[in-house]
C-alpha cells in the first residue's frame, strides 16, 4: 500500500506526459503501462527555460534574445489557402497568402498546410486608403517673363522627388500634404521675389543709392518715357559745307618737314571769266594729311571771286592737272616751304610764313599757316585768313609788292604782311583778305 502511494505521488509530480518516441508520433507508456494522453496542438510558443535570467530585471529569453510579446506577432496569424484540388483543408478566415510557415509542431496531422502569420490590421488600414490624386501640371512660363529665372523649376530634381511623381499613390496622404505645402511655400517666395524685383526696377534708384549717387526723379531713364527714336538718316553725320571746312582748323606741327615729294591734285576747273587767262596747277606735298581737294577748291573760288584779282573781269583763272601751267600753287610743310623759298633768296623759317618763289614755278603756301592760321586774324576768322593767304602770294606772282596800311582802323591792304602784324609805324589796321573789298 505504501508503495502505491509513493508511485502516485511521483506520477502526479511529473510536469507533463511522456515524450513521444521519435519518428512515431505515439506517446510512450508510463511506468504503470498506460498510454499517455496525446498532446494537443500548441500555440507555437516554446516553454520558458527554467533558471535565472542573464541579467537582473531582464525578461526571460529564447534563443539568446529578449522575448518580444505582441498580440498576433508583427503580422498576426492566419492559415494559408490551399490550392484547389490539392486535398488540403482551407485555412481559417483571416489568414493571408504569402505569409511564412508556422513551426513544425503547429502543423496538422492531416497534411494540410500550416497556419502562417498575416499583416497586422493597423498596418493594412494605413495602406488601404485611396491613392492621392496627382498634382496638377504646372503651366509653362511665358517666354518673355522677366522673372522666369525666379519661378522656373530646377530640371535637376532629386531622385526622391522624381520617384514620388512616378508613383504618387505610394506616398499616401502624408506625402500629398507635404507636396502641397512645399508648392505653396515656393509660390509665395516666387511672388515675393518677383514683386521686390519689380519694385526696384520701377523705382530706378536702388542702384544709384547703392553706389552713393544722388539722382533726381526727373532725370531717371524709364522705358515708359515718351521719346523720339532717331531715324537712321538723322543719326548719320551730315557732311560739312565748304564754308564749315574752311573755318575749321587742322592739327599740324610748325616744325614739320615733309618728304619733299609732291603730287598733283587731279581734275580741272575752267576759268569762269573772259579777262586775261592764267592757268595754274595744284601740287600738295605727300604725307601732310590735309584735304587736297578742299585746298584746290579754295584756290579756284578765291582767285575768281569779284573781290579778288578777277575784279571787273580783268583776268580769270583756270586750274589744270595736265599740260604747262603758268605757275604751280604748292601746299607744303614749313620745312619744305623754307627750302623752296630759299631758292629765291627768301627766309620764311623765322616767322614760319609763305612765299612766292619767283626763281621757280612754285607759289609756296605754308601748310602750318593753312592749317592753324595766325594770331592777327584769330581762330574765329580762319576762313578769311586762308583767302588772304591765297590772294597775297598769287599777287606776288602777278607782280605786286608789299604794301602798308596808311589809315588807323581801316582795312589792311591784301599785300600787307598780315600774317606777321597789323600794326606798322604805329598805325593799326583791320585784317582784310580781298584785293577789292566791299565798302563798309
Amino acid at each position: 500500500m505504501r508503495r502505491e502511494l509513493i508511485q502516485g505521488v511521483g506520477r502526479h509530480s511529473r510536469r507533463g506526459p511522456a515524450p513521444s518516441a521519435p519518428g512515431t508520433g505515439q506517446a510512450e507508456p508510463d511506468e504503470a503501462g498506460r498510454e499517455a494522453a496525446r498532446p494537443v496542438a500548441g500555440t507555437g510558443r516554446r516553454r520558458r527555460q527554467e533558471g535565472p535570467t542573464p541579467f537582473a530585471g531582464a525578461p526571460e529569453v529564447r534563443g539568446g534574445h529578449p522575448e518580444q510579446r505582441e498580440p498576433g506577432g508583427g503580422w498576426g496569424a492566419g492559415p494559408m489557402r490551399a490550392p484547389v484540388g490539392s486535398g488540403v483543408k482551407a485555412p481559417a478566415s483571416g489568414a493571408r497568402p504569402g505569409a511564412p510557415r508556422p513551426p513544425h509542431h503547429q502543423q496538422q496531422a492531416t497534411g494540410a498546410r500550416p497556419l502562417i502569420p498575416g499583416p497586422r490590421r493597423e498596418f493594412v488600414e494605413a495602406f488601404d486608403g485611396p491613392p492621392a490624386p496627382p498634382a496638377p501640371p504646372r503651366p509653362e512660363p511665358v517666354a518673355d517673363d522677366p522673372y522666369r529665372s525666379v519661378t522656373d523649376r530646377d530640371p535637376r530634381e532629386p531622385e526622391s522627388r522624381r520617384d514620388e511623381e512616378a508613383a504618387p499613390a505610394r506616398g499616401g496622404k502624408g506625402r500629398t500634404l507635404t507636396g502641397i505645402a512645399a508648392a505653396a511655400v515656393t509660390a509665395v517666395l516666387a511672388v515675393a521675389v518677383a514683386g521686390q524685383v519689380a519694385h526696384d526696377s520701377a523705382s530706378g534708384t536702388g542702384a544709384a543709392r547703392a553706389a552713393g549717387v544722388d539722382r533726381d526723379d526727373a532725370d531717371d531713364a524709364s522705358r515708359s518715357d515718351s521719346r523720339t527714336t532717331p531715324s537712321p538718316g538723322a543719326a548719320a553725320v551730315k557732311p560739312l559745307t565748304y564754308e564749315q571746312k574752311m573755318a575749321k582748323p587742322y592739327p599740324l606741327s610748325p616744325a614739320l618737314t615733309g618728304s619733299g615729294e609732291f603730287e598733283t591734285v587731279p581734275g580741272s576747273a575752267r576759268a569762269p571769266g573772259k579777262g586775261t587767262l592764267h592757268r595754274y596747277r595744284i601740287d600738295v606735298e605727300k604725307g601732310l594729311g590735309l584735304d587736297a581737294q578742299l585746298f584746290a577748291q579754295a584756290v579756284q573760288k578765291t582767285l575768281n571771286d569779284d573781290r579778288s584779282w578777277a575784279h571787273d573781269g580783268d583776268m580769270t583763272f583756270e586750274r589744270i592737272s595736265e599740260g604747262d601751267p603758268d605757275f604751280v600753287i604748292t601746299l607744303a610743310s614749313p620745312g619744305t616751304t623754307g627750302k623752296w623759298c630759299a631758292k629765291s633768296g627768301l627766309d620764311t623759317m623765322e616767322d614760319n610764313v609763305s612765299c612766292d618763289s619767283a626763281a621757280t614755278e612754285r607759289v609756296m603756301i605754308n601748310a602750318y599757316r593753312w592749317a592753324q592760321g595766325s594770331a592777327t586774324f584769330g581762330p574765329d576768322k580762319l576762313f578769311s585768313y586762308r583767302q588772304m593767304l591765297i590772294n597775297h602770294e598769287v599777287g606776288h606772282r602777278l607782280g605786286h609788292n608789299h604794301e602798308s596800311c596808311r589809315t588807323e582802323g581801316t582795312l589792311a591792304p591784301v599785300m600787307q604782311q598780315q600774317t606777321k602784324t597789323l600794326d606798322l609805324d604805329g598805325i593799326k589796321c583791320r585784317p582784310n583778305p580781298w584785293v577789292h573789298p566791299v565798302a563798309e
